[in-house]
């Protein structure tokens, strides 16, 4: 593409977020969205109406077949993106895909095969892995900080949104399974999940998940679209100390805890010499410094370098079939009452005839 103008955009979907992405896009010195295409003419009025000099169209390949765009952003409903997003790059642009990349993880897989046959920048938009509360969690967690990592438990809940198209595992915890995978640059050996529907009978308005990691590390979630309270937070224990990020914590998104359980050897003097007492330690608590940044203008950011640069080394389409495939091992398991379900290389779920025991 010509270094000499802004990275030209078509943004495929106006509706909820398709939006944002044209704002953050345009405030961009090295970027500019050229087209918005969606199938709802009176969103792409009002998108006019904002940004005159932004074409609209009821025909996405009208800006496909345009030269003068050199990337596509696609949000619009999850069934759709497999067509599209293949379509994309098949006419040579840059993909940015919301989250989910695809329906399934082979879908996903064909897409990330087909990105990478052509040459092509292909990022799932798992905008939780741009939050800066997020990055100093990692960089807490990598540095070493925390100790040997026990278990991590994520809750996400609140009164709705609630969604038709997904149950409560593709829509909540499809974001806290990005996030673990990123913190433990690792996707769960094993998932386990119980969920209910009550407010309609085919998805499930709530759940809760065991996932297990490689290390001995446990993840437990817990999503719901029913529920009083609107909560986003993660609680990182581990054998030094512990740590909470919470999005909605007014003093800040992530405290450090002083507080461990000691293991300290009882009196020699005693027959049972060798064994250990268990002791709690107390500390304080740390809340480190973090520069809140827009995380969708950070995503466009790092999209914007890896088309530049043709190199991308965060939420590729391999991340985003990952994710993809947990949630798939996760419904399985609610499917067959909570029976743990074993994620295999090839992609399709695996039952396991015994959950997982200290493994």
């Amino acid at each position: 593409m010509p270094s000499s103008r802004p990275i030209g955009f078509a943004v495929l979907g106006a509706g909820h977020w398709g939006p944002n992405h044209i704002r953050v896009f345009n405030s961009l010195p090295s970027a500019r969205v050229v087209g918005v295409a969606d199938v709802d003419r009176a969103r792409l009025q009002a998108i006019q109406t904002q940004y005159p000099n932004v074409e609209v169209t009821v025909d996405w390949r009208e800006l496909l077949a345009r030269p003068d765009i050199d990337a596509v952003v696609v949000a619009t409903p999850v069934s759709t993106h497999l067509e599209l997003v293949r379509e994309a790059l098949l006419a040579g642009k840059d993909v940015l895909a919301e989250k989910p990349l695809a329906s399934t993880s082979p879908e996903c897989e064909s897409l990330t095969a087909l990105a990478a046959k052509l040459g092509r920048i292909l990022m799932v938009g798992h905008v939780f892995l741009f939050n800066a509360g997020i990055l100093k969690l990692r960089e807490i967690i990598r540095d070493g900080r925390l100790g040997d990592l026990y278990y991590i438990h994520a809750t996400r809940t609140n009164l709705g949104p609630i969604r038709h198209d997904t149950n409560a595992v593709g829509d909540l915890a499809s974001h806290d399974i990005a996030i673990l995978n990123y913190l433990l640059d690792a996707s769960p050996t094993h998932v386990s999940g119980t969920g209910m529907s009550y407010l309609r009978s085919t998805q499930e308005d709530v759940a809760f998940v065991s996932m297990f990691y490689p290390g001995r590390v446990m993840a437990n979630l817990h999503v719901s679209w029913l529920d009083p309270l609107k909560v986003r937070r993660i609680t990182v224990v581990g054998s030094k100390k512990m740590a909470v990020w919470d999005e909605l914590a007014p003093h800040g998104p992530v405290a450090v805890h002083a507080k461990h359980v000691a293991r300290e050897p009882v009196d020699p003097g005693l027959a049972n010499y060798g064994d250990f007492q268990l002791l709690v330690r107390e500390g304080e608590i740390n809340i480190p410094l973090v520069h809140q940044t827009e995380p969708l203008r950070v995503q466009a950011l790092q999209f914007l370098d890896a088309v530049e640069s043709r190199c991308l080394n965060i939420s590729d389409g391999t991340f985003g079939r990952d994710v993809v495939r947990v949630v798939e091992c996760i419904n399985e398991s609610i499917r067959l009452a909570g029976t743990t379900v074993r994620l295999s290389e090839a992609g399709t779920p695996a039952v396991d005839t015994e959950a997982p025991r200290g493994h």
